[in-house]
């Protein structure tokens, strides 16, 4: 135990960090498995046990390396095209999070993203052709700036996903690439306004480490599951996860 204390950052104990490396793997079963949620569960246990202010970077970081891995393991399954025009809205949403100071009500945030999910996910889908390479730019850039803030935006890109034609594999896999961009940008934004991930690294790649198990895991699991009960529990996994926000958001108000 004195050897694991000397790598972990201050304020969290060995078995915290025990805990939340498991979590790390358990989440990202989770997350290759029903395609989205496990993103949000981490960094609502995380939220408990650390310091806020590390909260959105280090659960950042940690997002990266559960989303690259399972982008790497399903990279043949990939859109490539939608990836690249995601990729340069999210470069304009990390460079005006950069010189916003002023974090935004994080009840406003919840409230508003839980509401849209839902529309997304319940409102009337449009054809595929529909969304334009236009709207999946403002869509990088939107969510971009959004996960500076709420840290998981992993339902509000799968509501965006979703309304688009394609098979399960897919769906995974794009999701899986746009969100590593996203939370890549969301290391170097935090870095350059002075957030020190050095005394975290160690604890963030052994959650990483952790992760990538996990997914490992998770998409075997992945490959059992037809594309339509697939796109069931998608859709009512992201439901629950908008509930949720809204939910917060509503007592925090009351």
């Amino acid at each position: 135990m004195d050897l694991l204390l000397t790598w972990l950052p201050v304020d969290v104990s060995g078995g915290t960090a025990i805990f939340l490396i498991l979590l790390a793997g358990i989440t990202s079963l989770i997350t290759a498995t029903l395609g989205i949620g496990g993103g949000a569960l981490l960094i609502a246990a995380m939220a408990q046990l650390i310091p806020v202010a590390a909260l959105i970077p280090v659960h950042g970081l940690v997002q990266f390396g559960s989303n690259f891995n399972r982008a790497l393991m399903t990279r043949q399954h990939i859109d490539r095209v939608w990836v690249g025009r995601f990729t340069l809205g999210a470069l304009v949403g990390a460079l005006l999070a950069s010189f916003i100071v002023v974090q935004l009500p994080l009840v406003l945030i919840q409230l508003s993203v839980g509401l849209f999910i839902l529309w997304m996910i319940w409102g009337p889908k449009p054809k595929a052709q529909q969304m334009s390479a236009t709207r999946t730019v403002v869509s990088g850039g939107i969510t971009t700036l959004i996960s500076m803030f709420v840290g998981a935006t992993g339902p509000l890109v799968g509501g965006l996903l979703y309304r688009r034609d394609g098979e399960k594999m897919t769906k995974v896999a794009t999701m899986a690439t746009a969100l590593s961009v996203q939370h890549a940008l969301k290391g170097f934004v935090f870095a350059f306004v002075g957030f020190s991930f050095i005394e975290w690294l160690p604890f963030i790649v052994a959650m990483i480490a952790s992760g990538a198990v996990g997914t490992y895991i998770g998409l075997h699991f992945l490959k059992k599951v037809s594309s339509d009960r697939f796109n069931q529990i998608f859709r009512l996994t992201i439901t629950i996860l908008a509930l949720r926000l809204i939910y917060q958001a509503v007592v925090e108000l009351l």
